[in-house]
């Protein structure tokens, strides 16, 4: 059985999408995130994606209060990414009610920051992003490309107690195309026993489906759901 998460991204409060992580593609869907999160709830959903887009441009959380309302208004199992840059902004994270934080900048550009998380926290509250541009690793809300292999810095990620990657190939974000199977495909053969997350493109049911058949751990649903390509109803089966 795959975790269906479900994924709400902010901006000014706002919950919105974007397309490639472009910010001037931006769709706004709901005003009130809180109501989206206990709509997702009320249809039998575990978890949810917080992603603090204001945050991931500042390199700062910005969204935190959200996340405070959200946690208070649900039972959610939350999982925030989005300028989560240092101590303090993880402290906040998890004091507004997150249960497991991502890092994907802070372990390009600050590693030892994020090793001490690991050591402090633990690989089961601490998540690595992992999100890729031609396979090798994006930053910074996707604006920065790196020259860095994206399965290499899971691996070696994993060799110092990464448990959980949330994984989203930029190229197919947004585009409701399908995601990449063959990325999730080659990272779980390079890191067997990592919880993969996929992230980015899902266009139907079908989508869940297969990387259901891959034992990939969990999916992150966003624009699929706000355009009415998967209802609520049909990802029932997958959470009970």
């Amino acid at each position: 059985m795959i975790e269906i998460i479900p994924a709400i991204d902010l901006i000014e409060g706002k919950c919105v999408r974007l397309t490639q992580g472009d910010y001037s593609q931006k769709t706004i869907y709901n005003e009130n995130p809180v109501d989206v999160a206990m709509e997702f709830e009320d249809a039998g959903i575990k978890r949810l994606h917080l992603v603090d887009l204001d945050g991931a441009k500042a390199k700062k959380v910005i969204n935190w209060k959200v996340l405070e309302r959200i946690a208070s208004k649900t039972k959610l199992h939350i999982d925030f990414g989005g300028g989560v840059q240092s101590d303090d902004d993880l402290k906040v994270v998890f004091e507004s009610g997150a249960k497991q934080v991502t890092g994907g900048s802070i372990a390009v550009k600050q590693p030892e920051v994020f090793e001490n998380w690991l050591a402090v926290y633990g690989g089961d509250r601490i998540i690595l992003g992992a999100d890729a541009k031609k396979e090798k690793v994006a930053v910074s809300g996707w604006e920065e490309g790196t020259e860095i292999w994206v399965y290499d810095f899971v691996e070696k990620w994993v060799e110092k107690g990464v448990k959980y990657t949330i994984s989203t190939d930029v190229a197919k974000d947004g585009l409701l195309q399908g995601p990449s199977f063959d990325l999730y495909k080659n990272m779980q053969d390079k890191c067997p026993d990592l919880k993969i997350i996929a992230s980015g493109g899902i266009s139907g049911l079908e989508d869940v489906e297969k990387l259901a058949e891959m034992n990939i751990y969990g999916v992150i649903i966003g624009k699929a759901i706000y355009e009415n390509r998967i209802s609520l109803a049909d990802l029932r089966r997958f959470t009970v």
